[in-house]
């Protein structure tokens, strides 16, 4: 990370930092707790740093929101306007981190940017709160969980599923449906699909100029230098590799991540996986898939279909099956004496809020994933990513977190950064 232009005089975060560096063993709180200044006094206040589509949703009204950060003039006019008082604008997230009034960064730049950010929200003392998908690669997964727990930062990300997985995770807990298990994720039981098609890439662009208003340099960041084109940024964004992976990086941690929560995997992945897909794969632009196997080290398999390429082999199965029974949504159970067995289980943890979390700094049962689900859960994509690019089979340790003996699925599962950005 490149913070040779900025050096801030020792204040709690440089404090903090320093205690870190130092193998201090500390614990972050917000600023309201030290007695910040805060109106009303139990208020978590936030920075907003990308405020396109998105980071609208984030941007509340000021002194809830004290900051917001975009590389676009008037994206940023646009979020100073919306939270109104006297939040204060920047072009330069940098800048942001190094207010002390601060408790929280939400950070719903484009997935590039996601996991750099974070690092460095939390290495000057803030909490994050970061959009999907949590990284962009798995290298930065396994450093943005080193940061975040280093740093003794509270972090969730942006999904909505967890909440709605929570019977299916009883029911799973409860080994009622037998072993090994089946999931299959189709358009049926992901309302919102994948958006392949909407979120695929153009192969033609021909460059532009870059419009007056946008830092096109400090919006690409850590990717690499490419000519301007304006189907690479803002929403469409996702359709380029570069940027994140697709209407896969777009949806997929919704979906994906309730089902490693609710096979109790939040903290391993499959040890295979294959695409079906058009190959080659378009270097630059994201293309279409059909379907996406996975597989685990105790048999669990993990089907995903597009239904946008290929043909529909998972339409009319369940969600969720097992040799002694099957799972088809909501409350929905083959045999329906299931549901009359399961109530001798015990319920799952409650999810607390992102607001316990920073409050308490519990942050193992929230109805959003911390630092480790999101890693791994978002690990998923990507696989299933390298797997498309690369037209093959791979073989996946999760325990070390790599491929194995497979030195050009390794090399996509870290790429380089444009300097002077790096992990």
């Amino acid at each position: 990370m490149d913070h040779s232009s900025h050096t801030p005089a020792l204040s709690r975060r440089g404090f903090l930092g320093k205690a870190a560096l130092a193998g201090a063993t500390f614990q972050i709180v917000p600023s309201y707790v030290l007695g910040g200044p805060r109106a009303p006094s139990n208020m978590i206040t936030r920075a907003v740093i990308g405020t396109g589509g998105m980071g609208m949703g984030h941007v509340t009204a000021y002194p809830k929101t004290l900051a917001v950060c975009d590389v676009d003039r008037n994206h940023l006019a646009n979020a100073v306007k919306k939270a109104g008082g006297d939040v204060k604008g920047y072009s330069d997230w940098r800048e942001v981190l190094e207010r002390d009034d601060i408790d929280t960064v939400h950070v719903p730049t484009p997935p590039h940017w996601h996991a750099l950010i974070s690092m460095a929200a939390a290495q000057a003392g803030k909490d994050v709160y970061s959009e999907k998908p949590a990284t962009h690669t798995i290298a930065e997964g396994k450093a943005l969980v080193d940061t975040i727990e280093r740093y003794g930062a509270v972090y969730q990300v942006n999904t909505w599923g967890r909440g709605r997985a929570y019977f299916m995770r009883k029911l799973v807990a409860s080994g009622l449906l037998g072993t090994p298990l089946k999931v299959c994720l189709n358009p049926k039981y992901c309302a919102s699909g994948f958006k392949i098609k909407q979120w695929s890439g153009k192969t033609n662009l021909v460059p532009q100029a870059v419009p007056a208003e946008l830092d096109y340099d400090m919006w690409l960041g850590p990717a690499p230098v490419k000519p301007y084109h304006p189907h690479r940024v803002h929403r469409s964004f996702r359709g380029y590799w570069d940027y994140d992976e697709g209407g896969f990086g777009d949806m997929g941690q919704h979906h994906i991540d309730p089902i490693q929560y609710a096979l109790g995997k939040d903290d391993t992945g499959p040890v295979e996986i294959e695409a079906a897909a058009p190959w080659p794969q378009h270097p630059d632009a994201t293309g279409l898939w059909g379907t996406i196997w996975m597989r685990y080290a105790d048999g669990t398999t993990l089907t995903i279909e597009s239904w946008e390429w290929g043909e529909k082999t998972t339409e009319g199965k369940p969600l969720l099956e097992g040799p002694n029974g099957k799972y088809w949504g909501g409350a929905t159970v083959e045999p329906a004496g299931l549901l009359e067995e399961l109530k001798r289980f015990p319920d799952p943890p409650r999810q607390q809020s992102w607001e316990h979390a920073v409050k308490t700094r519990e942050n193992v049962h929230g109805g959003k994933p911390n630092v480790r689900q999101a890693h791994r859960s978002a690990t998923l994509l990507h696989l299933a990513s390298i797997s498309v690019r690369l037209g093959r089979k791979l073989a996946w340790d999760p325990a070390r977190e790599e491929f194995v003996s497979d030195a050009e699925a390794n090399r996509l599962a870290n790429p380089p950064m444009r300097g002077p950005w790096h992990l």
